[in-house]
């Protein structure tokens, strides 16, 4: 039996809300953040959010919030080699060590230092790439498969580089300025599912067409990652389906609103089909950032898309917060 449209209007309207909590504490991570915070965020009772988070997400706030760190900590550790764990932990929102020791080990069934010993590649936001997938690249990059060279662009102000990835069309570092985006977001499994992104596109661009939205100049189509699949577990993986929007946009029911944080990115232009997008994502962490200089930043990693694509074809930018090494 199909739910009335009130019904449906209701539900997407409880979910737009806890969505908006979702964001807040992804912007405060490293903050202390109470519960009375994130019910005035939801703009539920402070007396019932508690119980309507925990309905809607099968975590209560607390339980998220820990889980989040610790995922936002697992990466870190690979990602940032230079800081020590306790740097690691308090920039995760821990206020000590033997806290986030125990909390550690407990999620993972580790120590921070076997996962960080043991764990040999970064994979953030990278979709289902795996560590043979890794060594794989590497290996192949070993025997020349890949090669990249450096140069500084006069037009553009930027380093370059020229690489010989058949995919590839070019490879910048450069600033990206913050962008507010309107989304539809999925929780659960995404590793593959074309259809999934086919269906939530045309769910984002049916709210977003007769608004004037899809019509404006420079709009960009793209997906946020804000989870690391090497360490999130798919159920709870979060990927966000987002066009940009002017900053005073009004967003209703299951359609959110947030920034994308500007920054440094690495920005690689690449053209794919469907069944290249994980070849992309591994030259991009196991040839590129290896060699680069630099190494990912913990801000989400995204996909741009700028220009029309059709089902075989995609020109698309993959972008990686990045800072020196």
């Amino acid at each position: 039996m199909m739910a009335s449209p009130e019904k449906k209007y209701l539900i997407e309207e409880y979910k737009s809300r806890i969505n908006r909590v979702f964001d807040y504490i992804e912007r405060n991570m490293s903050k202390k953040i109470t519960l009375s915070e994130l019910a005035s965020v939801s703009n539920f009772s402070k007396f019932h959010f508690h119980r309507i988070f925990q309905a809607m997400t099968g975590e209560t706030p607390f339980q998220f919030i820990q889980r989040v760190r610790l995922e936002r900590a697992a990466t870190c550790l690979i990602a940032n080699p230079k800081k020590t764990i306790s740097e690691i932990a308090y920039d995760c929102g821990f206020s000590d060590q033997a806290t986030f020791a125990r909390s550690f080990r407990s999620h993972f069934n580790m120590p921070a230092t076997s996962w960080r010993r043991n764990k040999s590649i970064y994979n953030n936001s990278n979709p289902g790439k795996t560590l043979n997938n890794f060594n794989q690249t590497i290996g192949n990059a070993s025997q020349g498969e890949y090669r990249s060279s450096m140069y500084y662009c006069n037009e553009s102000k930027t380093i370059k580089w020229r690489t010989n990835m058949s995919l590839n069309k070019s490879v910048e570092v450069r600033e990206i300025p913050a962008m507010t985006v309107a989304y539809i977001r999925h929780i659960g499994p995404y590793k593959g599912d074309s259809k999934l992104f086919e269906r939530l596109f045309n769910k984002l661009f049916t709210w977003a067409g007769p608004r004037g939205l899809v019509q404006q100049p420079g709009m960009k189509s793209i997906i946020v990652y804000h989870d690391d699949p090497e360490v999130t577990e798919a159920n709870k993986l979060r990927v966000s389906i987002s066009i940009t929007v002017p900053e005073e946009t009004n967003v209703e029911g299951e359609v959110g609103k947030m920034v994308i944080e500007g920054g440094k990115y690495m920005v690689a232009r690449f053209e794919l089909s469907p069944k290249d997008f994980q070849e992309a994502w591994n030259w991009v962490y196991g040839e590129w950032l290896p060699g680069s200089g630099y190494q990912p930043d913990d801000r989400p990693c995204f996909e741009m898309y700028g220009e029309e694509c059709t089902k075989e074809k995609f020109i698309v930018d993959i972008c990686v917060p990045v800072k020196p090494l």
